[in-house]
């Protein structure tokens, strides 16, 4: 759904977004990583474990990184699994350049309003059974770009319905079959959120 957005959302086209701009990169997977790095004017990875990323950082709290050093976050499915995700979403505020975009993914329960962490749940069969895997402290619910908002962005949630039913089918923005289990994400969306403040 990221790349459908960048070559088919005007607001958030390759141009926008992505060329010329200084991009921090969470979790960085190779597909994503190899189609906007040479297009970035700076692309750097980071990553709590990960030894093969450009920094070894804790997204919610990263004092080394100065005030708007960067254009764009980018953290896909990386916000389940930080202790203190709206930390995270405050220190992302903190190094973003003045309108500048975090992006985000994250899974969450269908239909779920609210989201749901409890700090009590430690053991991985747990955490697998309330939040859908054994290293995750959270799953989302419907109020996520609330609380995105909360920290000064404005919040666009892309989603299937905001491209046509050709583009639909050819990149399979939506499940053609809907997964029965309990902490399926079948609306999967991306969160462009764009500081304001």
């Amino acid at each position: 759904m990221f790349f459908a957005a960048l070559q088919n959302i005007e607001e958030f086209s390759f141009e926008k977004i992505i060329h010329h701009k200084r991009i921090l990169h969470f979790a960085p997977e190779e597909m994503v990583s190899s189609k906007i790095r040479d297009r970035a004017s700076l692309y750097v990875t980071a990553d709590f474990l990960r030894a093969d990323c450009d920094f070894q950082l804790d997204m919610s709290n990263m004092p080394d990184i100065k005030d708007e050093t960067f254009d764009v976050v980018i953290a896909f499915d990386v916000l389940e699994h930080v202790p203190n995700y709206q930390s995270a979403l405050e220190e992302t505020h903190r190094i973003l350049s003045a309108k500048g975009f975090g992006i985000f993914t994250v899974p969450q329960k269908d239909n779920l309003s609210k989201t749901f962490e409890d700090p009590n749940m430690i053991s991985p069969d747990d955490r697998k059974v309330h939040f859908g895997q054994g290293d995750h402290l959270r799953i989302f619910g419907d109020d996520f770009a609330m609380a995105v908002e909360r920290k000064g962005f404005t919040v666009v949630s892309v989603n299937e319905s905001m491209f046509p039913e050709i583009l639909i089918r050819k990149h399979v923005l939506f499940p053609p079959l809907l997964s029965n289990i309990p902490l399926a994400t079948n609306f999967r969306k991306v969160f462009f959120c764009q500081k304001i403040s």
